[in-house]
Formats: structure tokens, sequence, C-alpha cells
């Protein structure tokens, strides 16, 4: 799962993919093989209350797209979704067909999936769109001068309790600590972390060090990254779990204190202030109570794992509530280009979460690698409105009718 956020301030606020606790997406038991035969996993009849059933004809934005452009990264995502029984057939036709052009990919999702308007739980039709990427960050396996900030990967005394096993009711909830004796308490903050990483009280493996502590901390937003190394090659690494605490913005505390102005509290704002105030920097950093920790990653992976456990594609994938919109769906996207009132009318798969993108109208879009993507992400709070194509035969139709 990538954890990630808009570095712009408000997309620091409300994108950070896994920043804060993930939304456990319903993974159900597999059913033992009794034969030689391929096994489906019966897709859980979930009810998507905020997902309205529409016709094709009523979503006019629908032929503006180059759809052929979203194939890969839906064939990409039938990799995992084929073995649901609800999306056997339609992945398989998929996978034989030879790779679209724009009209015949609409066709092919005309005629086999259902289209869903999401709404907001007060039903409402719009909702913030937001970005975000993988970024590029120097540093080193091993620790040097340069290179003194570490990534650590999931220390041995972190422990997640998922509360649906205890209260169904909590099926969304999961809860992070340490043992004490019998007790399960808080785990310790950023500021007790990174203290204590110094002395006792934390047993952190790194994987790497970077170079900067500004960027490693957006590192922890977006949740997935790539390092440079000093002979030029690229370690990847990606979010593997968090401390439990909720994210707080930098960005929102610097206008909060008249240290940046609101137009100012970008990613880049932030990493100037920073430049300015190195004595303030190290405050400023931990008043952030959450801390991500990581795992190495591939470098063959085409992209940074979404929750769905495939790479992601640059502009085509995006992170959603699970709640509300089921993952590893098609998404129709109509809002605008960041921070421009042009249209940007796309299908991008919910191949994604995020620890705070809450809500049935809600996309972080996924931008791609590097600095291009960067600027992208970081100028990306749009409103927009989403559609949703599940297949004809999904659970969530029988549920309905």
């Amino acid at each position: 799962m990538l954890l990630r956020a808009s570095p712009w301030l408000f997309a620091l606020l409300l994108s950070a993919c896994a920043v804060q606790p993930e939304v456990p997406v319903p993974v159900p038991k597999p059913v033992p093989p009794v034969t030689r035969s391929p096994v489906l996993i019966p897709t859980p009849a979930i009810t998507y209350p905020t997902l309205k059933p529409v016709e094709w004809s009523t979503l006019a934005a629908w032929q503006s797209d180059t759809t052929g452009e979203a194939w890969g990264a839906f064939l990409l995502g039938c990799s995992t979704l084929k073995k649901q029984g609800a999306w056997q057939a339609a992945c398989n036709d998929a996978a034989a067909l030879p790779a679209p052009d724009d009209a015949a990919a609409r066709a092919f999702f005309e005629q086999r999936f259902q289209l869903y308007q999401a709404t907001q739980e007060d039903g409402s039709a719009e909702g913030l769109v937001t970005g975000y990427y993988e970024p590029l960050l120097k540093g080193d396996r091993v620790r040097t001068e340069r290179a003194r900030y570490p990534l650590y990967a999931v220390p041995d005394d972190l422990v997640t309790v998922d509360l649906a096993s205890v209260y169904p009711e909590l099926k969304n909830l999961r809860l992070r600590g340490r043992l004490m004796g019998n007790k399960l308490v808080p785990y310790p903050v950023r500021k007790e972390i990174e203290a204590a990483a110094n002395g006792d009280g934390f047993k952190g493996k790194p994987i790497a060090w970077a170079e900067d502590p500004v960027d490693l901390f957006f590192l922890q937003i977006q949740g997935s990254g790539r390092i440079e190394l000093p002979d030029g090659s690229h370690m990847r690494v990606g979010y593997a779990d968090q401390n439990g605490h909720p994210y707080k913005s930098i960005g929102k505390l610097l206008v909060e204190r008249g240290e940046l102005k609101l137009e100012q509290a970008s990613m880049q704002g932030i990493k100037n202030w920073g430049m300015q105030n190195p004595d303030k920097l190290p405050e400023l950093l931990a008043s952030n109570p959450s801390f991500v920790f990581f795992r190495e990653l591939p470098n063959g992976l085409s992209g940074p794992l979404g929750a769905l456990g495939i790479p992601l594609t640059g502009g085509r994938s995006i992170a959603v509530d699970p709640r509300f919109i089921p993952l590893g769906a098609p998404v129709f996207l109509a809002t605008t280009q960041p921070n421009s009132t042009l249209p940007l009318n796309k299908l991008v798969m919910a191949q994604d979460t995020g620890g705070a993108i809450r809500g049935g109208v809600r996309a972080d879009v996924f931008w791609g690698f590097g600095d291009a993507a960067g600027e992208l992400a970081g100028r990306m709070k749009q409103r927009g409105k989403m559609w949703v194509l599940l297949p004809k035969d999904y659970p969530i139709a029988r549920a309905r009718h």
C-alpha cells in the first residue's frame, strides 16, 4: 500500500496515503481446492450505499478520454482481480484482446460493466481530488557523513491489532502499539522515535540513509520512492507500516504560526523555509507524531506497489477509500488539471488507498516518478466527480435489486 499525499498544504493534510492507519480491505478466505480446476475466491457481497447506478448516456465526458491508454493499468489490476469470481470473465476477455484503440476500449467497458455514480454520504456528487508521486532522494545503504537520516524497517516490537477481529463494528480500524508487560500501550511518536534512536527505547533497523531530513519527511508522506546511491544506481523503497499516530500537517502549522502564507505552504515552500531556518527545522518535523516504516522493493517493478499489490501506473492509478469504492475497480474521473480550470476527464484505476483518503468522492491521483510528477502532484487540489465501473454480475448489483 502506498501512503501518499499531495505536497500542497491541504493535500498534505488530506491525502497522505498511509500516514495514518490504513483502511483494511475485506479479503475473503480462500476456498480449499476440491478438484484440479483453478479455484476462484468469491467476491464478497458488500453493499456500497453511496454508489448509484446510472446509464452510460448520462456520462457525457466518457467520449473525451484516450481510454485505450488506461488498458495497461486495467490489465495489471486484473492480474489480482481475476482471482475473484465476479471479475474473472471480464478480465479473461480483456487478456484475450489485442491492445484496443480508444473506441474499442470504450466499447469493451460499456458492454461488460455497469456504471455507478459515486456520491458522498450526504448525497452530494463532488469531492476533493489531490495528487501524489514517487520522489527521488539522495542517500546510501550505510550511514555516511552526508547520509545521516535513517529509513527504518518495521520494528520487531510494533504490534498491529485488527479491531474487526474483536468488534465487527470497528472493521475499518486498526490499533498499533507495543507491549509493556501484559499491556498494549501506544507506540512512540516521531519525536520519541528520533530521540530514542540515539539511545535506549527504540530498536530501529535502518534499511538506508537519506541526505536530507525534509526529503525524508516528504518520502514518508508519499509512501514510496527511490534513493539515488553514490554509484548512481537507485534503491526503491515502499511503505511497510506506521506507528499508529495521526498525521499532522507541518504546512498548516507554519501558516498558523505566521511563518508562511497559505500560497507558500507547498512542498517546495516548506523546503525553502527549512533551508532558511535550520535551527527551527527539527522542532517543526517533530510536531508531526506520525512515523512511517519502509521496506526495500525490487527495482524491476514498473512502478511503486499500491494497496492492490500491483505496480501503480502514472496518471492512470488513484487512491480511494475502499469503504465506498471497491479496490481495483475502473473509475472515470471528471476534474480539472492541477491548479487550472482546464478539464481533466480520464479513466483511472482504484489501485491504492491512503490513511487520509476518506469519503465516497475522494481521489488521490498518482502522477508517476520524479520532479515533473512532483510538480503536478504538488499543484493538484481540485474538485471533481467520479463514476465507478463494476462487472454486471458484481455482487453489489444483486444486493441492490
